[in-house]
């Protein structure tokens, strides 16, 4: 019987995991969530950074702050990678809450809307690494090259709207307002990453688009509509003609991650019910799917698993 404070078994997906690899070339690093490192060792680009990840009781009814302890601890484990970007693709507590962090504890910028640099402002980043970027812009940091494109939220959106002074926490984290949100294109001669962290999508915005790897959102996809969600993965992982997807934002982000990574409760979302529905859109348009595991080197470009 399924309780609805229980959570999806892991083991039942095993197949969706791939073993850690790396080559000569580009290198990426899943830390839960959506947050996502990919370096060529010679420059790196963060998207969120969210390590922090305080528990459900602060986050529904105190206020949130980042650690920079953990940030510490991520970077240092890491490596001390070369990050010269730190990407938000948008500005709930989840995806910006430590970026700020990151970008003024490595000399990266941070990258993202003007709520997002609000949230930077709040913690004290330079406006000097503040890079406010809108639909269609483009931004060159070493061999990767940053395409921005304007998308929507998953459906839900638990706290929209914007971040319009600069945000100084510890604050509820209602106030990490979506902002914009976008699909990012990161570019490389080796290939190309399409960050698409959150959900949601506008119609025909990446029609025209390529990339050969899709890191995808699927929070909250396990309580949308089969249509919905077919629409999704049409718009996102077709119309870039991508042949491999890499599930993000499927985890308890609630959770620690010193501990292994575990879906969200029933409650919250139903991992079941949307690896079964992308597992059948994969299989008809030949597209590799996988099930990152966190702090696991791997090339986002490696020949698909047979």
């Amino acid at each position: 019987m399924r309780f609805w404070l229980s959570r999806p078994d892991l083991r039942r997906h095993a197949a969706l995991v791939r073993p850690g690899s790396t080559g000569a070339g580009v290198t990426a690093w899943f830390l839960g969530t959506s947050s996502v490192l990919l370096s060529d060792g010679h420059t790196a680009v963060l998207s969120d950074g969210f390590v922090t990840r305080p528990g459900l009781a602060r986050v529904a009814l105190g206020r949130i702050a980042p650690d920079q302890r953990l940030v510490r601890q991520a970077i240092e484990r890491l490596g001390s990678p070369p990050i010269a970007a730190v990407v938000c693709v948008h500005s709930h507590y989840d995806h910006a809450l430590d970026a700020p962090v990151w970008a003024s504890l490595t000399g990266a910028d941070l990258v993202g809307s003007e709520s997002t640099a609000n949230i930077g402002r709040g913690l004290g980043v330079p406006g000097r690494s503040l890079v406010v970027v809108g639909d269609g812009d483009v931004l060159t940091r070493g061999a990767f090259e940053l395409t921005f494109v304007e998308s929507d939220h998953s459906p839900g959106d638990r706290h929209p709207g914007t971040v319009d002074a600069p945000l100084v926490p510890p604050r509820p984290s209602r106030e990490w307002r979506t902002g914009a949100v976008y699909s990012v294109f990161a570019s490389h001669p080796l290939g190309t990453v399409l960050l698409h962290a959150s959900a949601g999508f506008r119609p025909g915005a990446l029609h025209g688009t390529r990339a050969d790897v899709v890191y995808l959102g699927v929070g909250t996809l396990g309580k949308q509509s089969s249509g919905y969600v077919e629409a999704y993965w049409d718009e996102v992982v077709r119309a870039t003609g991508a042949w491999r997807v890499v599930l993000v934002h499927w985890d308890d982000f609630f959770a620690p991650l010193d501990r292994p990574l575990r879906p969200l409760p029933y409650l919250a979302d139903d991992l079941d019910v949307t690896l079964f529905r992308l597992s059948a859109l994969a299989a008809r348009d030949d597209v590799e799917m996988v099930l990152p595991v966190a702090w696991q080197p791997s090339d986002p470009f490696a020949p698909p698993h047979d």
